[in-house]
């Protein structure tokens, strides 16, 4: 199993001492012992998993108990605590990990943005307590530990104390903003909880899983808008699926990837008013990750393989929304649900060389709030390159480039003129996140 995902700075990563837990390759928080299982803050994720299993399971039984009613100011700030001995007691069964404390945040606000997605209780108990939850290989270099339900419905990411904190501190507007547009590229967050256990806090938010394991994704990006050192390393681009930055689909992908007119307009649309949302809450530093299934490559790879068509359809997500198709549909003129049942939940597209594709995006590492150490970080770099191009940037300076790239340089918009004729129409101006886009 890969841990290191890009090259660390100095002091990230300790050297390896054979034979000596917890102390063989390190990102961050997240580790290997001598065994070679992943750890988070020197907690095996056999524990952390079993931990996570019995805390959701007992504390969304526990709520299921309480009535309905409507989310009260208060309920953003509720934090409920159950400990769980490994001898068991009389709330909570007996178990083979260290004793544990659960903490669930804000129960009652979740349970409601769960119900909005049409999540029930038993299916969400289900998803994430009934099957064996599966670890990211391909983590990132964040130093966060990834868990996916078997079922592809749920990611699990360990998160900072910092960004627990926020997630706290948005979720007043998080409901206000998901009232008002469930249909959003933006995570969906179903679950803020915290595993304390010797002497650790190890903090967890439950979202929406962006890329379905069941699609095989044939490119993957990570997209910022941004230029500077943007590019995937030389170790990344080693991996069996390595995820590729903005320079590198400037160069790979110069056409961009062509929508339909509709597809493109919902698109964009949805993509403004997310940024503008973002902007609101003083967010930046976010990326836009984008899978990229190619119908066209799929095939030529099954008649090499000589096999039947066995690529396993994903199961329809439980949860509504979910898909890429789902997020950008709102608001349609005719008030129509675009066909799904053919692109597998994603956006078809087109690249330069005409074949056809499939996109599955999603907005990602929005619990970043812009403190004094980006402000600090933006300075810096500035010295040494145009602060322009520098990914870290002040909120409303980063939306707009953000959209500009997205809207101009990532997706464009296909205009059929007469009978085999396609047309290519740039968005020049890639528009402002706070204007109307005008095409």
């Amino acid at each position: 199993m890969c841990l290191n995902h890009s090259a660390p700075s100095s002091g990230q990563q300790l050297p390896g001492v054979s034979g000596l837990p917890g102390q063989g390759k390190r990102m961050g928080h997240r580790g290997v012992d001598a065994s070679g299982e992943t750890t988070y803050k020197k907690t095996t994720s056999s524990a952390l998993k079993g931990a996570i299993q019995l805390g959701i399971g007992y504390t969304v039984g526990n709520l299921s108990s309480k009535p309905e009613r409507d989310v009260l100011m208060q309920d953003f700030y509720v934090v409920e605590s159950i400990f769980f001995p490994s001898e068991g007691s009389n709330l909570t069964p007996a178990h083979h990990f260290p004793d544990f404390r659960f903490k669930t945040y804000a129960p009652v606000a979740f349970r409601y943005f769960r119900e909005l997605f049409g999540i029930r209780p038993d299916d969400y108990l289900y998803s994430l307590c009934n099957e064996p939850l599966i670890e990211l290989s391909n983590p990132g270099a964040s130093g966060s530990v990834f868990y996916l339900t078997k079922d592809d419905e749920f990611i699990i990411k360990t998160v900072m104390h910092k960004e627990a904190e926020f997630l706290q501190k948005l979720l007043p507007g998080y409901y206000m903003n998901l009232n008002q547009n469930p249909r959003t590229l933006l995570p969906k967050f179903f679950g803020l909880y915290c595993i304390q256990s010797g002497g650790k806090n190890i903090r967890m938010v439950v979202m929406n899983n962006v890329l379905p394991r069941a699609v095989r994704m044939h490119l993957k990006f990570d997209l910022k808008g941004s230029t500077y050192k943007r590019c995937a390393s030389k170790k990344e681009r080693q991996k069996a699926k390595p995820t590729f930055k903005d320079l590198d689909f400037m160069q790979d992908l110069q056409d961009g990837l062509m929508l339909d007119q509709d597809m493109y307009s919902a698109l964009v649309k949805t993509l403004q008013r997310d940024c503008l949302v973002l902007e609101s809450f003083k967010i930046m530093d976010y990326s836009l990750l984008l899978g990229v299934h190619n119908i066209d490559q799929a095939e030529r790879e099954q008649q090499m393989e000589g096999g039947e068509k066995d690529e396993k359809r994903p199961v329809a997500q439980k949860a509504l929304y979910s898909t890429a198709m789902e997020s950008i549909q709102g608001g349609a003129a005719c008030g129509e649900s675009i066909e799904t049942d053919d692109t597998m939940g994603g956006i078809p597209a087109v690249n330069g060389k005409g074949e056809r594709l499939l996109l599955y995006i999603g907005i990602i590492d929005i619990l970043q709030s812009y403190r004094l150490i980006k402000k600090l970080e933006h300075t810096w770099k500035a010295m040494v390159h145009d602060g322009d191009t520098v990914s870290v940037h002040r909120p409303g300076f980063y939306a707009d480039r953000f959209f500009k790239f997205m809207s101009s340089t990532v997706f464009k918009k296909i205009v059929h003129v007469g009978r085999g004729e396609v047309t290519i129409v740039q968005n020049k101006g890639g528009g402002q996140c706070n204007s109307p886009v005008a095409i």
